[in-house]
């Protein structure tokens, strides 16, 4: 029913003997789509006030949590319009548009995993020495973002600085920390010696965390694995089926 309707919107096209599965591929598209809008509405809203959402980059400024969402909800929306359109029209060119982006997409997955297992520890080390660069920009006046950004960090996972709370001290003086690296916090307290502060570096307390997430990251991770490969399937298998039966629609 809910596919009709899209049908009826998007030109009025008939679903072949193959419905079924074009009826299928449309709806997992139309999901992808509205997912994809979702997505870019929430990145663009944490761009606009995007105050705690800050890179903790220097060397990489446009990484944020806000541009990050919106270049995955552009992505999922623009696929999942291919394959949604592609599937509801029998459109041969939009479903194998829709194969290839899937692919690269997949493709580009696979090797970035693969070059981050590889250069780890490389991974590692220049990710600490850009994170105590950005330390340097905590009290800048264009830089509010990041220096929320650390304040909640470190006041939910109970961790200061990035190897440990004398990362601070070139950024703010000798023996002085945020306030929020206080094991009890207080107006103040970050300047005071005696007052008892987190010992455990931000970026362990990060490892800690996926470590202990391990798990639910690698079923989320297969989960979207498989509704690609299933994506790639089925756009395939109608391609085929189109081909075959010599269908010819107007895109």
């Amino acid at each position: 029913m809910q596919c009709s309707g899209v049908v009826a919107s998007l030109g009025g096209a008939e679903l072949g003997p193959h419905g079924a599965v074009a009826s299928a591929e449309g709806c997992r598209g139309l999901s992808g789509k509205l997912c994809g809008c979702g997505l870019l509405g929430v990145g663009i809203w944490l761009s606009v006030s995007q105050g705690n959402f800050a890179t903790f980059s220097p060397s990489f400024p446009s990484l944020s949590a806000a541009n990050l969402v919106i270049a995955i909800g552009t992505i999922i929306m623009v696929t999942g319009f291919l394959g949604c359109l592609g599937a509801i029209k029998e459109n041969k060119c939009l479903l194998l548009s829709f194969f290839i982006v899937l692919l690269i997409i997949l493709l580009a997955e696979l090797i970035l995993l693969i070059l981050f297992f590889i250069y780890m520890d490389k991974v590692n080390e220049n990710a600490k020495q850009d994170l105590k660069e950005g330390l340097l920009l905590y009290n800048t006046e264009n830089n509010v973002g990041l220096k929320n950004a650390w304040n909640i960090i470190q006041a939910e996972m109970r961790c200061c600085g990035v190897t440990d709370s004398t990362d601070w001290y070139p950024v703010l003086g000798e023996n002085t920390v945020p306030d929020r690296c206080c094991m009890e916090n207080s107006q103040g307290c970050g300047r005071n010696s005696t007052t008892p502060v987190w010992k455990t570096g931000c970026y362990e307390k990060v490892k800690m965390w996926f470590d202990e997430n391990k798990h639910v990251l690698g079923t989320v991770g297969m989960c979207i694995l498989i509704i690609q490969i299933l994506g790639m399937a089925f756009s395939m298998t109608l391609f085929q089926h189109i081909h075959r039966t010599g269908k010819k629609y107007d895109a």
